[in-house]
């Protein structure tokens, strides 16, 4: 509630009320009027930006799964290849010179099946080959925890920038469509020295 200003017939009257009414404490000194707020200085704040719900969200929706798929991996990490080479690769241009396929292998199997064929590769002075490991199938039943699907899929790139094989693979790329798209990989080897 907001104080008004009292009008001058209305200050008037109470001057006679004063006049004859008795002080409750008669040392305390006389005031005519009671005195009125100070009025607070204006001083130099600092201004909050303008801020709206969602501003600097991004255009896509969050997703729940909190870890990029094998696809934003591979494409976000550098290209220590020749990116010539490379675009072409990308684009299904060059031709792998060798391929193994991982289907129905279990993780075992095929961890040391694919050490194998790329030690030999890199023996037999391949550059390109194409590591096949199928899509997956989607086996998550809805229980509470979800279950990523494409065991191989998500375990192969991981393989290949570990020991022994990081040492002879230059670069890992998922496959152009015409070679099996996201069910394959192109493994790009180092020069045999």
């Amino acid at each position: 509630m907001t104080r008004r200003r009292l009008k001058p017939e209305e200050v008037e009257l109470w001057k006679k009320v004063a006049e004859t009414a008795e002080r409750l404490h008669p040392e305390r000194p006389k005031s005519e009027l009671p005195k009125p707020k100070p009025k607070p200085q204006k001083t130099p704040t600092f201004r909050m930006p303008d801020f709206q719900v969602g501003a600097k969200a991004g255009a896509t929706p969050s997703r729940d799964d909190l870890m990029p798929s094998i696809a934003e991996q591979l494409g976000s990490g550098p290209v220590r290849m020749d990116r010539k080479t490379f675009g072409k690769m990308k684009r299904g241009k060059l031709v792998p010179e060798g391929k193994i396929d991982l289907h129905g292998m279990t993780l075992d199997r095929a961890h040391s099946v694919l050490n194998g064929f790329i030690m030999r590769s890199h023996g037999q002075g391949k550059r390109l080959v194409l590591v096949i490991t199928g899509k997956g199938k989607h086996r998550d039943e809805g229980g509470p925890i979800p279950v990523r699907f494409g065991v191989l899929k998500h375990n192969v790139p991981q393989w290949l920038t570990m020991p022994p094989l990081s040492a002879v693979v230059l670069q890992v790329s998922e496959a152009h469509l015409s070679h099996g798209g996201s069910g394959a990989y192109y493994v790009y080897l180092r020069r045999n020295r």
